[in-house]
């Protein structure tokens, strides 16, 4: 039960690519008027028919969508605009506060039914059942695996429960304030502390900067059950409350269970929203130096200005999306330059976002190496200068339009398939920023009718109607080491840009394509389709695999997966570091082609590219279309056959490995992070991290040594989920993939590099942090097994939620110790006999010895006696809905056909796989619990630097 992120800006540096389809960004300029049940009731946009809009007679709205992607589901959510900005001085965090209450009884659900209740309904909690609460809005939120109508009355009773019936018992809030205090620490760190400077600096006249959504300690010590309850009940009225429910329930039918359930409801006015402050367009000239160890450096200049208070219209949306464009020209030239050998800045962009409805920001942001401030600022701010002053070439329009255009049209393809997630997102837009959920078809209809007057100089107008200059900017430093020669300097930097000299913002003539197919298309020499779930297995005479599952789940949509031999079993304790450069190779470009030229070349086309190591392969993966599969294929081929192996990647990861040897121990997560493998691999160096100096020796020439026999000869296994005619899809992979030269027919076995052993000490072992002085991680870790025996895997994975549930109820609802305590069970299909079973809490340093105890106590109810019934169930019933929706998207049938031929169990695991979880019994569980939980742990405490550890 997150708050979100603490900036709600309208509009985002990078504005999203369907503009015209589905979204524009402000309210309508209106005289005084009552305000209007639906924003598309002032504006010329129609509303797509397919959403039913209603208000109930006590003011309360709905939003109703009937969807059958995936079938046999539903998601309910119920947006109340209420958020810390509607709170006053003394009731900091109580928004948030409610929030959790709203899981604490109510006057029809006892405390802590309420997730017993859904658990047993097959709704985990946090993955289906959560809450989130920002500076406007809470949000409550059900995923329903089953369109059931008792479901869904179930949903919509706890709705009604919340929005009307909670009770706040004293003894339930003193025990949720532990777990809001918990939450609140976890947050705590270098990020934060950034934020509040970086908030308080640009807005010292605004209210949003005092009114972070997690609140105070003090102001939460302060909150008592009737201090709360007052601020509920003024601010959950109907008047504030959305239900949005979309999904596979008859429309008519959802409504009426609404009524049924809301129609009651007591109407009371919305109370208005206190004072947001101001944003001040006259501030201007001020530096801020912010300086912090864990932090890369960052110059921003910024700029305010008025909120722009425009109405979702058609002519709106047209000036929105040319400006989207100008910002992509410019962000494309300021990418161009960060890609050089010896870039100027590692990256930089700029925007311009609302500040809620009380103003709007410009900002230039430039990250630089250490030490690289005043290069970077000066660059970008000369790029920014050039193009606001001559504006911009026909070729770069082309390639942002092109852009544009693809993401439309393929909105447009996939329309009657659009995701449950995709369409809530739209009602909420609606709701909360009067955007108007328009159709993709009329989206496109309109770009296309817009598209031939995009020009240079009507880009560079709208442009300039909302970015707000940069005179006399603000300007705020963060970084590690205060810049060379304080604020003066930064200012001197700034100016200096201005005083001559302009950088060549030429764009490169695009060219084409330089890969094609690789050559005649290879046979195929064998073809079948398993019976069970009607993957067909192709095989080229060349040795490379292709494993096809048609489907209609989402129109115009493939999914496609490469898996190569090799990966991080390339490793070794001698050569630790073997592929980690693979994680920059596709920033290396082509043979034929940089990085910077392919995204050229390839704009407007839906196309992916890159290769990462994981496990016992490289893999690539992503989305497509019809149109664009053969090019995919294409450009793919040419990773594996062409790597470019460009410098300018090499910079980029030494880049990243200077940002990550800062901050590895700056917060217990990250301390955590680095330093287990090390502890539970008894120093094994492929899972301990390595010296910094051992990363920034790396080079494309060893990666090259290193993996490229794998590229040329390693076996190869493809597989395509989705949308496509399957004849055309075999031609086309013989004709790249199939092409090739012949591989080795199956991934080798790799045996030496398969081992992993677990470490035999049980000492305590202690990780030091430079994070709050509050904050310690306790975590316990037994070693297992690896996931050869699916038996096992399922008795280990169901014991796993068993487990988290359990210390949720002790050690987060009982002693309130911690906000997101939980077990895991993770079980390698690469390492011969690797597997953890894990305990975690994030806890203050003032309660390890309590956590620790809490877990000990979990562990023995677990070995001690069969598994309570109820617990059972409640574990249980949210796995077998996993496994009966796994199948309702490409994602989950890709898990099946991406290694369908070379890891055919995977097939016969999975049928199996709800037989085989139904039939797991209290006794066997408690069995499988005596097998690997009964050892001593290895006890892991992640503690700050200075406070003493315990001795055992």
């Amino acid at each position: 039960m997150p708050f979100v992120a603490p900036l709600r800006l309208r509009r985002a540096l990078f504005l999203a690519p369907l503009l015209l389809a589905g979204c524009a960004p402000h309210p309508a300029t209106l005289p005084p008027a009552p305000r209007p049940d639906w924003a598309f009731q002032q504006s010329d946009l129609a509303p797509d028919p397919a959403f039913r809009f209603g208000k109930l007679d006590d003011g309360m709205r709905f939003v109703i969508r009937r969807n059958a992607t995936p079938p046999g589901t539903a998601v309910v959510r119920m947006n109340v605009d209420t958020g810390s900005l509607d709170e006053r001085d003394s009731e900091r965090g109580f928004a948030h506060f409610v929030e959790h209450m709203a899981f604490n009884g109510s006057t029809h659900v006892p405390e802590g039914e309420m997730v017993r209740l859904l658990e047993r309904n097959g709704l985990a909690f946090g993955a289906d059942t959560n809450a989130q609460t920002s500076f406007e809005q809470t949000l409550y939120m059900l995923d329903l695996p089953r369109n059931d109508p008792s479901l869904l009355d179930t949903a919509l009773m706890l709705m009604r429960e919340t929005a009307s019936e909670l009770r706040f018992d004293p003894a339930a809030v003193a025990r949720e304030r532990g777990v809001v205090l918990s939450e609140l620490r976890d947050g705590q760190g270098y990020p934060l502390n950034n934020l509040k400077d970086q908030l308080a600096f640009l807005y010292p006249a605004a209210t949003y900067p005092h009114r972070l959504p997690i609140g105070t300690v003090e102001t939460l010590n302060a909150a008592t059950a009737d201090s709360l309850k007052a601020f509920w009940a003024r601010e959950y009225v109907p008047a504030n409350v959305t239900l949005v429910v979309v999904g596979d329930f008859d429309p008519a039918a959802v409504e009426a269970a609404i009524r049924a359930r809301f129609a009651d409801w007591q109407a009371n006015a919305a109370p208005p929203r206190p004072d947001q402050g101001k944003v001040l367009p006259k501030q201007k000239g001020v530096t801020d130096i912010w300086i912090d160890p864990p932090l890369s450096e960052r110059v921003t200049a910024a700029r305010h200005g008025p909120w722009l208070d425009e109405k979702d219209t058609a002519a709106n949306r047209r000036l929105n999306l040319l400006r989207q464009i100008g910002y992509g020209v410019i962000n494309r030239r300021l990418l161009r330059l960060s890609r050089q050998v010896a870039p100027p800045f590692r990256g930089a962009g700029f925007g311009t976002s609302d500040v809620f409805k009380i103003g709007r920001t410009t900002n230039l942001i430039v990250d630089t190496e250490d030490g690289g401030w005043a290069k970077g600022l000066t660059t970008a701010a000369q790029v920014l200068d050039e193009a606001l002053r001559h504006g911009f070439t026909d070729a770069e329009i082309a390639e942002q339009v092109a852009g544009i255009r693809t993401g439309i049209e393929n909105a447009a393809a996939s329309a009657d398939t659009r995701s449950n997630g995709a369409l809530v997102a739209a009602a909420l837009a609606l709701v909360r920023d009067d955007q108007v959920p328009t159709t993709p078809q009329s989206g496109l209809e309109r770009f296309n009718a817009f598209a031939p007057s995009i020009t240079p100089s009507a880009v560079l107008a709208a442009l300039k109607t909302e970015a707000v200059p940069l005179r006399d900017p603000l300007l705020r430093f963060q970084g590690r080491k205060s810049p060379q020669g304080g604020a003066k300097a930064l200012r001197e930097a700034w100016n200096h840009a201005f005083r001559g000299g302009e950088q060549d913002s030429a764009t490169l003539a695009a060219t084409s394509f330089g890969y094609g197919d690789v050559g005649p298309a290879g046979a195929v020499v064998a073809d079948s389709v398993d019976p069970a779930f009607g993957i067909r297995r192709i095989r080229f005479a060349n040795g490379v695999r292709l494993n096809l599952k048609r489907t209609t789940l989402e129109t115009d949509r493939i999914q496609l997966r490469l898996s190569l031999d090799g990966g991080e079993l390339l490793e070794t304790r001698q050569d630790p570091t073997a592929v980690e450069l693979t994680s920059v190779l596709a920033n290396g470009g082509l043979g034929k082609h940089s990085q910077d030229d392919l995204q050229t070349l390839l704009a407007g086309r839906s196309v992916f590219n890159g290769i990462a190591a994981s496990g016992d392969s490289f893999v690539a993966g992503g989305t497509t279309t019809r149109r664009d599969l053969a090019l995919e294929l294409q450009l793919l081929a040419a990773t594996i056959t062409d790597p470019g192996y460009r410098p300018e990647a090499e910079v980029l990861f030494r880049q990243n490995m200077t940002n990550f040897f800062a901050r590895r121990d700056a917060t217990p997560g990250m301390a955590l992070s680095s330093e287990l493998g090390a502890i539970l691999g008894d120093n094994d160096p492929r899972f301990t991290v390595q010296p910094q100096e051992a990363y920034q020796a790396l080079t494309f020439a060893g990666l090259k040594q290193r993996i490229g026999d794998r590229l040329a000869k390693g076996a190869i296994e493809i597989a395509l989920v989705g949308d496509f005619d399957e004849a055309q899809a075999i031609d086309l992979v013989a004709r790249t993939f199939g092409a090739l030269p012949p591989r080795e027919a199956d991934f080798l076995p790799h045996a030496e590099a398969r081992e992993r052993s677990f470490t035999a000490k049980r000492d305590l072992a202690v990780i030091r942090h430079k994070g709050a002085a509050n904050q310690a991680v306790v975590r316990l870790v037994w070693p297992t097994t690896d996931d050869s025996d699916p038996g096992e895997t399922l008795r280990l994975s169901l014991l796993q939620e068993v487990a988290g549930i359990e210390v949720i109820d002790t050690v987060r609802e009982r002693l309130g110790k911690a906000y997101s305590p939980g077990a895991s069970s993770a079980m390698s299909r690469v390492y011969k006999g690797w597997g953890t079973f894990t305990l975690t809490a994030s806890v203050d340093v003032a309660e390890v010895a309590a956590t620790r105890a809490a877990f000990a106590e979990t562990v023995q109810g677990l070995l001690s006696a069969p598994i309570d019934a109820d617990i059972l169930q409640r574990a249980r019933a949210p796995m077998l809905e996993r496994i009966d929706n796994a199948l309702k998207s490409n994602g989950g049938w890709m898990t099946l056909a991406e290694r369908a031929q070379s890891q055919p169990d995977r097939l016969e695991r999975f049928a199996k796989a709800r037989e085989r979880l139904s039939a797991i019994t209290a006794a066997e569980l408690q069995a499988t619990a005596r097998k690997w939980l009964a050892a001593r742990p290895v006890t892991v405490l992640v503690l700050p630097e200075g406070v003493a550890a315990p001795t055992s």
